[in-house]
């Protein structure tokens, strides 16, 4: 396998073609691609190998991966329409009430005082900071979205303070030196230069009332940077100018790399805010290397059976691109998802890094209870196994940040020669040791899957499957085919909390084995890696 890196932050055409065999004619016509961008560099990096080694290549050129704190691993809630904090509490209530695992719930703009970031609406959310720690004590996290849009507006605080950064303020400018004006949510805009390091630096000071207001992490919304338009694209003008880290530029080659450093900004204001604590932050946008700051998600997929499968490849594509901690909106974000629709959406995000319910505001409730009795015992189960899984997640972060290997890879990972593997686009490893085979269609109750060499056994009834081939497995409404490498070893959450080790029987003569790290804690202690080694 190899991975080629076009260093080029402006827009471009990418045009690949596959190879074609000649069928033993000598006729066989290799592959091709060509790459056409509209300005910077022809540069161009290459890293080849097996995957594993092509990931460690990738993430020693762009950087290791943030380390999520483990609270950030379980099962998360979001909404477009938290209207209160009474609301806020009657949803957490809910989840205890039914014995549902939640460690994060994350409130969007509707919090803010007329959208406007960094504020709160006081009527709304009277004592938020008493809110967070209330929910903090029950075992659930605030995290709360911003933007990066600021209301053009004297007297806004963050408005005011951002002109008075530096020579000629925070802003992005036009080439005749005016601010450069959008419309989103809060009306008429104004735009932070964040590849300018000084207005970085400020920037990140400002989550100090974030912080203060008791939110855990951060949320990046609208970042590419979006500006409502009626025609033509809706972000900057590509005029606009940007500092571009000194050097000075224009939007067309700013607008790519605009997310990955307003990720940067907010990552190292909470790290230098909080020191003793791991930042999280995800962001809807991004570009190379941003991994180093955080994850992402799918932004607003589509509500639909196509949807819930766009949402695995994007989770797998995300990996292969060097950022392991991504997930969907779970049940999608536009519509109204039919309960089995939902489920099996919901069954497929409790097996990705980042598992967040999440809609659009006319969207409709997302809470699994919402669904009918039948979703909910199966989400619940599905939730219980997910949080049993913790220490599993918790090495495979670990993992990440110390090799650059994905949680979620593709069938083929340890065997990239095998064509069947590489033509499977539903199914996936969970780390080396699971196969996650998720139903990612209407009214299925069984299901193929393609399984790699070795020993596989169903985690829940005990068949014992010999790949490499194909099966069929029993995928009933109430949970999704996970299947177990012969000989792993993971690490699991016992019934008294404690870590317990989870073995499956080694193919007699070959063995097996797996890594466990540990979880320190959700401050920069290094991790230590045992191994552990199984035999029959």
């Amino acid at each position: 396998t190899h991975l080629v890196f076009h260093d080029n932050s402006w827009a471009g055409r990418v045009t690949l073609r596959e190879g074609e065999e000649g069928a033993g004619s000598g006729h066989d016509r290799p592959g091709m691609s060509e790459v056409r961008m509209e300005g910077g560099p022809l540069r161009c990096w290459v890293v080849a190998g097996t995957p594993a080694r092509v990931l460690r290549g990738w993430t020693a050129l762009t950087g290791s991966p943030a380390l999520p704190p483990s609270w950030a691993l379980g099962p998360q809630h979001a909404r477009w329409g938290f209207g209160s904090g009474r609301e806020v509490r009657r949803v957490v209530s809910g989840y205890r009430e039914r014995g549902l695992p939640l460690s994060v719930l994350h409130l969007d703009i509707d919090h803010y005082d007329g959208h406007r970031v960094f504020t709160v609406d006081q009527e709304r959310f009277p004592d938020l900071p008493g809110l967070a720690r209330e929910l903090r004590e029950d075992g659930v996290r605030l995290v709360s979205i911003v933007d990066p849009a600021v209301p053009a507006a004297p007297g806004d605080a963050v408005f005011d303070a951002g002109r008075a950064v530096g020579d000629s303020g925070a802003f992005v400018r036009d080439g005749g030196g005016r601010i450069v004006r959008g419309e989103v949510w809060p009306g008429e805009c104004v735009y932070p230069d964040f590849t300018d390091p000084q207005v970085r630096e400020w920037w990140g000071g400002l989550y100090a009332e974030r912080l203060a207001q008791g939110f855990s992490g951060v949320w990046h919304d609208m970042n590419e940077p979006v500006s409502f338009a009626a025609f033509g694209d809706p972000t900057l003008p590509r005029s606009a100018r940007h500092a571009l880290e000194g050097r000075g530029g224009d939007h067309r080659e700013a607008h790519n790399v605009y997310g990955l450093a307003m990720a940067r900004a907010g990552y190292e204001g909470l790290a230098r805010l909080r020191p003793d604590e791991r930042p999280i932050l995800f962001s809807r946008s991004g570009w190379a290397g941003m991994q180093r700051y955080g994850g992402t998600w799918s932004g607003e997929v589509s509500t639909g059976w196509p949807g819930l499968r766009a949402s695995l490849s994007l989770v797998l594509g995300l990996g292969l691109c060097g950022v392991p901690y991504s997930g969907p909106d779970v049940g999608g974000f536009d519509g109204s998802p039919s309960p089995e629709l939902y489920l099996r959406w919901f069954q497929l995000g409790a097996y990705l890094p980042l598992f967040r319910t999440h809609a659009a505001i006319g969207a409709g409730r997302r809470e699994p209870w919402e669904f009918g009795p039948r979703v909910l015992e199966a989400a619940r189960e599905v939730l219980v196994e997910r949080e049993r899984l913790r220490p599993y997640w918790v090495t495979l972060a670990r993992l990440a940040r110390l090799t650059g290997a994905p949680y979620v890879r593709p069938l083929w990972w340890g065997s990239p020669g095998d064509r069947a593997l590489r033509d499977c686009e539903d199914a996936f490893l969970l780390g080396d040791a699971l196969l996650v085979a998720p139903v990612l269609g209407p009214g299925l109750c069984e299901r193929a899957v393609r399984l790699p060499p070795g020993r596989w056994y169903d985690t829940v009834s005990g068949a014992v499957h010999e790949g490499p081939g194909q099966v069929v497995v029993e995928a009933p409404l109430s949970r999704v085919p996970v299947l177990a490498r012969a000989g792993s070893v993971i690490p699991v959450r016992g019934a008294d909390g404690g870590l317990e080790l989870e073995v499956w029987a080694p193919v007699e003569g070959r063995g097996g084995g797996g890594s466990v790290v540990r979880d320190p804690g959700d401050g920069w202690e290094e991790a230590v890696v045992e191994r552990y080694t199984s035999r029959l």
